[in-house]
């Protein structure tokens, strides 16, 4: 297998129905087969399926990671945890949920609490609770990290079947937080709340000739703070958001709490930019005409408009599509230098830029295998998308390729639930708790059930 196939596998387009062969969501990587799927329909069934077996066992929650986390063997056990969602319990400060309840349904059950998160979401809600957790997934802003730091509780079952809660303050808590599914299986998680509370997200376009001092600046200012870097026209898109005032907060309630835009008539001064965008990609995706859903990603740029709503309405406006993404996380006071190297190596090699590059920086992580441990963090978020035949575009592959040894370069940590390049990466370096884990995981797990060709390469 070629070293392409291997970091980015080519997507299967027809996959029949009756096929016996399980997918991950992307369609790229076969994860096992359908009669390998147990579903425990509560987390007793789970404890016995677990006491009863002697094989290696992985979950494969909403399957949006890369097929290489969910893969197993044969002769080895998926589950499928479905049955484990929705609202356990709650009170003034708190949620607990089921670990399979999809994000989506998290956040409605908070918005009609009128409670939210002290975290910003992601932009993909059918994620899993724990899916999300277990891969460190993060929203943007610096006072704030990934969604595992806002658990109080994690509830798990362990190898051998019996039951283990974690609590914040616990010596190994901050281990639990991000597991790549490699110490047990997450049964339920209780989180932190906040009040419900209301943005206004300033959208504006602006060029990067001073990305360096105005990308800090954006986040020291606002509580929120998103940019796509467009390098081909050396532009940058940014959503900037604040709390509502008194009366954009009436605005949004006399809108029957849907999103108010501010404007009749958007700002123009991006769609050139979103023109020459949406041609390169499609060359790229062989895909004529107005195209699917991966165009939409963009054309939303289009006439854009400061907006009103809620967090998740502003901004976990992911639309999943198939896609390579590739993100790096690097330290936040070494971003002004890094991106004065990624425009010196791009005037320099000119490479093909299928998609702007995103940028979302967030506060320190409490969680070991958090991209953010102890240090504020910029991502840097890259996007291939799948051509319709379920090729991808080599340029943009190179581009992913060179760019990934830039940042590793400069001390870049990969979210695990993306693509990148295992071999790049001298994991106790990086992280200053890995053997820590690596020694919690064989006390936890002494057979590793909760092992893969992926756990093993990492961990052993």
């Amino acid at each position: 297998m070629s070293r392409d196939a291997r970091l980015y596998p080519l997507r299967q387009t027809h996959v029949e129905p009756q096929d016996d062969a399980l997918w991950n969501w992307a369609q790229n990587a076969q994860v096992g087969s359908r009669q390998q799927v147990k579903r425990p329909a509560n987390e007793a069934e789970l404890q016995q399926l677990l006491r009863q077996s002697q094989c290696q066992v992985r979950v494969v929650g909403s399957k949006l990671s890369p097929g290489r986390m969910l893969h197993v063997g044969e002769n080895d056990l998926l589950l499928d945890l479905s049955a484990l969602s929705g609202l356990i319990a709650s009170d003034e400060n708190s949620v607990t949920f089921g670990a399979s309840t999809p994000l989506q349904q998290v956040y409605r059950t908070l918005t009609e609490m009128d409670r939210m998160l002290g975290s910003s979401p992601g932009v993909i809600a059918v994620q899993t609770l724990a899916g999300a957790m277990a891969t460190g997934t993060h929203g943007q802003g610096l006072q704030q990290s990934s969604l595992a730091d806002e658990a109080l509780r994690i509830r798990m079952v362990l190898a051998d079947g019996s039951l283990r809660e974690f609590d914040r303050g616990d010596d190994d808590f901050a281990a639990a937080q991000v597991t790549l599914g490699a110490l047990g299986i997450i049964t339920a998680v209780t989180l932190r709340t906040e009040p419900f509370r209301i943005f206004t997200c300033h959208k504006f376009a602006v060029s990067a000739d001073n990305l360096e001092q105005d990308l800090p600046r954006w986040n020291d200012e606002y509580p929120l703070s998103k940019a796509w870097w467009f390098v081909d026209d050396n532009l940058m898109h940014v959503w900037n958001a604040h709390e509502a005032s008194d009366a954009e907060c009436q605005r949004y309630e006399q809108n029957h709490r849907q999103v108010v835009e501010h404007a009749n008539t958007g700002d123009d001064s991006l769609n050139d930019t979103i023109d020459q965008t949406l041609a390169h990609m499609h060359r790229d995706t062989q895909i004529h005409g107005k195209g699917g859903k991966q165009f939409r990603t963009v054309t939303r740029f289009r006439d854009f408009t400061d907006v009103t709503g809620d967090i998740y309405q502003l901004f976990c406006r992911g639309i999943a599509v198939p896609q390579i993404n590739v993100e790096i996380g690097v330290p936040l006071e070494n971003t002004p230098a890094i991106i004065s190297k990624i425009k010196s190596w791009y005037a320099e090699n000119r490479p093909h830029m299928h998609y702007p590059i995103i940028l979302r920086c967030t506060g320190a992580s409490s969680a070991w295998l958090s991209p953010s441990y102890q240090r504020p963090t910029c991502y840097f978020g890259f996007v291939v998308y799948y051509a319709d035949d379920g090729s991808l575009s080599q340029d943009g592959l190179h581009f992913l390729t060179e760019i990934e040894k830039l940042l590793v370069e400069e001390g870049g940590r990969p979210h695990w639930g993306k693509y990148y390049d295992d071999q790049r990466y001298t994991w106790r370096e990086i992280y200053p708790k890995w053997d820590e884990f690596r020694a919690l995981r064989r006390q936890l797990d002494p057979q590793l059930r909760f092992s893969n060709d992926y756990i093993n390469t990492l961990f052993d």
